[in-house]
């Protein structure tokens, strides 16, 4: 059977005021104790006060967040809001603080480890109210059913799935994003980028998050490289986290594929962070892609502002590549996992823990194989 369904946040409010919608959708969720969960440098940037200053009541504030956040963070804010009696989250950040914030949301009201609700549709009741306001423009955790978490036992990444996680409402403007530096606007914005072309290329594409993908793209390909050079641009910052938004709403349907797969035992055994260790991927894993997917490149390239008149499909398909590639030279991402001393007798295992990534690897449009997997990671160094 043929059947696509699409979900996202509950409401999504977005516009450069955007954030002065806080208060009417607190009261309209019947949040009376809120506690915000964010990191340390967002409350030394002021960005937290910006959200504390539109509050009636006093927030308590769990400020723990890291990037690449651990298990044990979740547990430490469920422990925080029970203590607290807090009544609802408001989750200001980047995907890891919103991450903990939708996991912890639903381990305040479920019994049990978190250890049990890892994987698909295992959590069992929702969570406490959650409001999204992003701070980057890359995750798109704001509108996504999942949180990824680091398991420092395992050195591995692992995920919760559940409709459950999705935030009842997502508050997206561009002013949040002001103070984030140029290293964290190009990886975010290239993970953006990442979530828009795998999505586009997943088996699960449909023709509502293809628009989405696409549209993402446009905007990536143009208003990134603005963001990046001058963090001031607003209308650059607006262009851009509403990409990650589009980003985050197509890959949220029809998945990520192989680039996440082979990022996540970076992220895992050796702390990259997630935005850098996709955007390192990219090019690699989609030159590995290319035969599988041909024709959905020649869009790509198109999306990236490519001119491929005249060109077959397989040079098309290049252009793609090589405009992905550009782009990540652009904003000084990376490009070799030479440059993290990453050392090369751990592709064997990165490869073998990458292969376990079956929620992500299904959604790919080449199957990988394990030395398929040791083959990419040796061409990125």
């Amino acid at each position: 059977m043929n059947i696509s369904t699409f979900a996202a946040a509950n409401k999504l409010v977005t516009g450069r005021d955007s954030l002065q919608q806080l208060p009417e959708e607190m009261a309209r969720l019947g949040v009376q104790r809120p506690l915000i969960v964010t990191d340390k440098i967002l409350i030394q940037a002021g960005v937290v006060a910006q959200v504390e200053e539109l509050l009636p009541m006093k927030a308590g504030i769990f400020s723990d967040v890291n990037p690449e956040p651990e298990i044990e963070i979740v547990d430490q804010c469920v422990q925080l809001i029970r203590e607290g009696n807090y009544d609802g989250l408001i989750a200001v950040g980047g995907g890891s603080a919103i991450d903990i914030a939708k996991a912890a949301s639903v381990m305040a009201t479920n019994e049990g480890n978190i250890e049990l609700y890892f994987g698909t549709n295992l959590v069992k009741q929702p969570g406490l109210p959650l409001i999204a306001i992003p701070t980057t423009a890359g995750t798109g955790s704001e509108v996504t059913n999942i949180s990824i978490l680091s398991d420092t036992r395992e050195q591995v990444k692992k995920g919760i799935v559940s409709p459950y996680l999705l935030p009842n409402v997502a508050i997206v403007s561009p002013i949040m994003t002001l103070t984030c530096p140029p290293s964290v606007t190009a990886a975010s914005g290239v993970d953006a980028l990442v979530h828009a072309v795998e999505a586009y290329i997943s088996k699960f594409a449909s023709p509502v998050t293809d628009a989405l993908a696409i549209g993402a793209m446009k905007l990536i390909a143009v208003h990134l490289p603005k963001a990046y050079a001058c963090p001031d641009n607003i209308e650059a910052r607006e262009a851009m986290i509403t990409a990650s938004l589009m980003a985050g709403l197509a890959f949220g349907n029809a998945g990520v594929g192989a680039v996440h797969a082979l990022a996540y035992p970076l992220g895992g055994r050796f702390h990259m962070a997630h935005g850098v260790s996709n955007s390192l991927l990219l090019p690699y894993v989609m030159k590995w892609n290319k035969i599988a997917c041909l024709e959905k490149l020649r869009d790509v390239a198109v999306a990236l502002g490519e001119n491929v008149d005249g060109k077959n499909a397989d040079q098309a398909a290049e252009a793609a590549i090589e405009a992905m590639t550009r782009l990540c030279r652009y904003v000084e991402i990376p490009q070799s996992l030479r440059e993290f001393n990453i050392p090369e007798s751990a592709v064997v295992e990165m490869a073998e823990e990458a292969m376990k990534q079956t929620r992500l690897l299904k959604n790919n449009p080449r199957t990988l194989r394990k030395k398929d997997i040791e083959d990419i990671y040796r061409a990125a160094y």
